[in-house]
């Protein structure tokens, strides 16, 4: 239990299974007391995929609306909680939950936390915030085929079966990662012309020591307005875009060139490496470095 009376639920490892677990929703209903509205949370992390759904969930006391095609990325500590019976909320869908360590066994140094390894970053930003994704209608059926793979495979326990369970994993995971990174693309391609000419403004700008003074001269507004439009529409302030651009590059960079983390740190827009150095470790738990010497190499 944790200070606040809330059940820390811990991941169950039974000797000889694959550490990864799933269910279809709502035919396996997880173990929470109704009458709390099942508040809980998790030392673990939870891939929740809405198929079918109308309704909210309250994740660390924020409510969300859960509609067709969402999925929730929810890191370890979050605590989360209905407000409607949870089967009336998601009628269709999957849950994936598995220990950060099964997709870095054995790993130390630049992937010793699991915040920094990049498979699992949508997780690590949802660490202080949600990560409600958006799954586009065309890609549905295709993320239902990868759950299903995926349970078949843990239900079987066939020879092999760790191995392939955690290639199904995997390919959820990167399916994840662009989706989380997609997000600008996502609301620039929607019906919100301030937002898309936010984001127009950034991914020309990026590169250079712009702010949210100079994002809100561009567009004729206060930065104050911005800022309290772009946060009601996205749950992240106009800077916060803008490192998530910068990070997104020197990411790229690190793993693609042999250019110096000086360099680097140029390229995205930060003239000061110190400074860069320290907000790239305070994004991913490592250095520009370590990042590098972990990436595997570039095709």
């Amino acid at each position: 239990m944790t200070g606040q009376g809330v059940p820390v639920f811990g991941f169950g490892h039974v000797p000889g299974i694959a550490p990864i677990g799933v269910a279809r929703v709502p035919q396996h209903l997880p173990a929470v007391d109704p009458a709390t509205g099942g508040a809980h949370t998790h030392d673990f992390l939870v891939l929740c995929y809405a198929h079918s759904a109308d309704g909210t969930v309250l994740i660390d006391g924020r409510t969300w609306t859960v509609t067709d095609g969402d999925l929730f990325v929810i890191a370890p500590g979050q605590v989360i909680s209905f407000a409607d019976p949870f089967q009336e909320v998601v009628t269709d869908g999957w849950t994936v939950w598995f220990p950060a360590d099964v997709v870095r066994p054995g790993m130390s140094g630049a992937y010793a936390s699991w915040r920094a390894h990049p498979l699992l970053l949508p997780f690590a930003r949802g660490a202080d915030r949600a990560q409600r994704l958006r799954i586009p209608s065309a890609e549905r059926a295709a993320w239902t085929t990868r759950f299903a793979a995926l349970d078949e495979e843990l239900r079987a326990r066939r020879d092999g079966h760790q191995e392939a369970a955690l290639a199904h994993l995997t390919l959820l995971l990167v399916a994840a990662a662009r989706l989380s990174t997609g997000v600008a693309d996502q609301l620039r391609s929607s019906d919100e012309p301030l937002l898309a000419a936010v984001f127009e403004v950034i991914e020309q700008r990026y590169h250079e020591p712009i702010s949210l003074a100079d994002v809100a001269a561009e567009l004729a507004l206060t930065a104050g307005h911005l800022t309290t439009v772009v946060r009601r529409k996205t749950g992240r302030t106009v800077q916060q875009w803008i490192a998530q651009r910068r990070m997104r590059q020197a990411r790229l960079l690190l793993t693609e060139t042999d250019l110096t983390v000086a360099a680097v740190s140029r390229r995205v827009g930060y003239p000061d490496v110190s400074y860069f150095i320290k907000r790239f470790g305070a994004e991913h738990g490592v250095t520009p470095t370590q990042w590098r010497v972990a990436a595997p190499p570039a095709p």
